[in-house]
């Protein structure tokens, strides 16, 4: 009998155990086994092809799925690894995708790095139900090969499915984008500060960074209605993205982050504040550069109501960066301030680069004429 009851208690404390973990919510970090260093056995394997629904630890798979050891070679192309010795490859309609435990109404960005290998238009569609949104990749940011890009969502229930899925269908199954390093951070709603009428203008919240990731995280096009990583921020293009840097690894004006232009005009950040048509405000913001080799004159052009003003910062490539400042009159009770870089810019190595805008402010300044400035 007292074995009997024993073994029942030591069931009962495994299943609450079992539940508690369950319900255990995420914290800032990579996924559970998010850069795939836990495999699935050789049986579960067709050469690097995966077999199983359950094969990769902590996550489902579908569709043709591969498991890549950092070095594989494919027609004579290295297929490396960003972190570790593992990623997965998403070919013909491969998805893989993890139950995630949250907490409701709260708002979450996924950082994960990805790479082209043998397909023409590569494209993911990432979701995290009900949202969903398709992610470019064909536009290269990095000389290694790898970006690591950023998508954002509002948890309606207490788990949620998170799905990175391959739509394309290639001649050769196995050409589609390589996945490693799958992260998530809670993101805390923007609100306006004393002096400010900007939401998150020194861009301090924004998506997961990896600690030793020298690339900074790309925040893609959105649509109007979709979640941004970058709160309070919109990203305009059609393919096109911004980066998210840190100041561990780039330069920054002001504070740990900044955003850097890298799609010329091609792609715009964009925010809608407020205003009224009676009034003057005043935008200021800081322009240099990230000090990532960038070193040739950068130009942005910073749009409020019916006023722009264009800055060029000279960049010797090693960071700095100057003040601007926009006076406009508005026209509307709504007013999109918009920032873009003026020309496609290019390190030695090829890979584009842009001028970094920080430090972005918004006040009243109770004037009825517009004039600009520069300082």
């Amino acid at each position: 009998m007292a074995d009997g009851t024993s073994s029942r208690c030591i069931a009962l404390l495994l299943l609450l155990a079992m539940a508690a973990r369950a319900d255990s919510v995420v914290t800032d970090g990579l996924l559970p086994n998010g850069n795939f260093e836990e495999g699935p056995s050789k049986s579960e394997l067709n050469g690097t092809m995966v077999t199983g629904r359950y094969s990769i630890p902590n996550w489902e798979i579908s569709g043709f799925v591969e498991y890549i050891e950092s070095g594989k070679t494919q027609e004579g192309m290295i297929l490396a690894v960003p972190e570790g010795a593992r990623a997965v490859r998403l070919g013909n309609d491969g998805t893989i995708r993890q139950r995630l435990s949250v907490t409701r109404k709260t708002y979450y960005s996924i950082t994960f790095s990805a790479a082209r290998t043998c397909a023409q238009a590569e494209r993911l569609n990432v979701s995290a139900a009900p949202e969903s949104g398709i992610l470019p990749i064909q536009t290269l940011y990095t000389s290694s090969g790898w970006d690591s890009y950023s998508y954002a969502f509002k948890a309606r229930h207490s788990t949620v499915w998170f799905t990175i899925h391959n739509p394309g269908v290639e001649e050769d199954p196995a050409c589609g984008p390589l996945i490693d390093s799958v992260a998530i951070k809670t993101l805390h709603r923007p609100h306006r500060v004393k002096g400010n009428m900007l939401k998150n203008g020194d861009f301090e919240e924004g998506p997961y960074i990896f600690p030793n990731s020298p690339w900074g995280v790309l925040v893609p096009p959105m649509d109007e209605d979709v979640v941004s990583p970058l709160p309070g921020w919109m990203i305009m293009s059609d393919t096109k993205a911004v980066k998210y840097v840190d100041a561990t690894h780039f330069a920054v004006p002001h504070g740990s982050y900044a955003v850097e232009l890298v799609a010329g005009t091609e792609c715009a950040l964009v925010q809608e504040v407020s205003t009224l048509t009676d009034r003057t405000y005043k935008l200021s913001f800081s322009v240099g550069d990230a000090a990532n080799g960038c070193n040739q004159p950068l130009v942005v052009k910073a749009y409020a109501a019916r006023s722009s003003l264009e800055v060029t910062y000279v960049s010797q490539g090693m960071g700095g960066s100057k003040r601007a400042e926009l006076e406009f009159a508005a026209v509307s009770n709504l007013t999109r301030v918009v920032f873009q870089s003026m020309n496609h810019y290019m390190k030695p190595d090829g890979t584009l680069c842009g001028p970094v805008v920080d430090d972005i402010s918004l006040v009243s300044v109770h004037k009825h004429a517009a004039r600009r400035l520069f300082m």
